[in-house]
Parts: C-alpha cells; sequence; structure tokens
C-alpha cells in the first residue's frame, strides 16, 4: 500500500479542497461546539436541516450529508466516545467511527477525505492513543478500499501535526 495516501497536515478542516470532510458530531448530529460548530457554521443552516432528516447516529457510526457552502461536496458525521478512562470499549468506539466513516466514503466514491482528531477535544480522548487508532485503523481500511486516494489528519496545532507525522513515518506494525 502507498503511504502517500495518509498525511497529517495542520488547518482548518472547513476549508479544505477535498472531497469529503468528516464531523466529529454529537449522537443528535444536530450541532454542537468545537468542529461540529465549525462544520455546521461553514455548511449553512441546509446542513442542519439534513441531518434533522437522519435520525441521530450512534457512537462508533456514521452518515453522510451533502457539504452545502464548504468547498468539500460531502460532509461524514462520526460519533467518537467520550473517554471513561479506556473502560467502556472506547478504543473499539474509535475505530470504528474510522472504520465506519472510511466505508461510506468508498461506497460514496469519494476520493479524498479529511478527519479532524475524533473525541479529542470535549471527550477527553487522549491524542496520542486516539492518532494510534486513527493511523491503525486507516491503513487497514485503505486495504480494504483501494479506491481512496487520500486520506488527511487535520490536526489542532503544531504538537498534534509532529505526533501525527511522527507515528505515520513509522511502519504498520509498530502503531
Amino acid at each position: 500500500m502507498k503511504t502517500d495516501r495518509i498525511q497529517a497536515a495542520e488547518g482548518d478542516i472547513t476549508r479544505l479542497e477535498v472531497n469529503a470532510i468528516v464531523n466529529a458530531a454529537n449522537t443528535t448530529l444536530l450541532g454542537g461546539g468545537g468542529v461540529d460548530g465549525a462544520i455546521h457554521r461553514a455548511a449553512g443552516p441546509e446542513l442542519l436541516e439534513e441531518c434533522r432528516t437522519l435520525g441521530g447516529c450512534p457512537t462508533g457510526g456514521a452518515r453522510i450529508t451533502r457539504g452545502y457552502r464548504l468547498p468539500a461536496k460531502w460532509v461524514i458525521h462520526t460519533v467518537g466516545p467520550v473517554w471513561h478512562g479506556g473502560k467502556r470499549d472506547e478504543d473499539a468506539l474509535l475505530a470504528g467511527c474510522y472504520r465506519n466513516s472510511l466505508a461510506l466514503t468508498a461506497q460514496h466514491d469519494i476520493k479524498s477525505v479529511a478527519f479532524p482528531g475524533i473525541s479529542t477535544g470535549a471527550y477527553g480522548f487522549p491524542l496520542e492513543r486516539a492518532a494510534r487508532i486513527a493511523i491503525r485503523q486507516t491503513r487497514e481500511s485503505l486495504q480494504a478500499h483501494p479506491d481512496i486516494e487520500k486520506v488527511i489528519f487535520v490536526c489542532f496545532g503544531r504538537e498534534a501535526r509532529d505526533l501525527y507525522d511522527r507515528l505515520l513515518s513509522h511502519p504498520p506494525q509498530s502503531i
């Protein structure tokens, strides 16, 4: 598998020129703070209207909507787990966010997708642990979905970007 299909970047996910962006949503899909709020503001009120028709999303699941006023044509909404010290299956639920989001990416013939740091903000998931899960699951999913050309991890701050760059430079078996 070509490793250049996965990269890290620092910036505003709502401005990226990719086919789809992933929204770190809550279970209602009706907007919130952080990345979720920024995506809803940038996409416009039509996004909220479409999200109302979806009936929510379980933790670890994913749903897809149009991107409306975003540069991205699609928004994939996924609900990450709240960190409870690793005692409530948080690792598996977070891996499900990436697996299910990338499955939707493939189903909709989306070639490029950008992810935020799911669950690493207000939900309290430790950043390095989350990054390792994100990279591991993305590498596995890309083997199953060879038509996805590019996955970008959009990092909040230089420290997160450096962490992702370091982990991406490691061979898959060491993550």
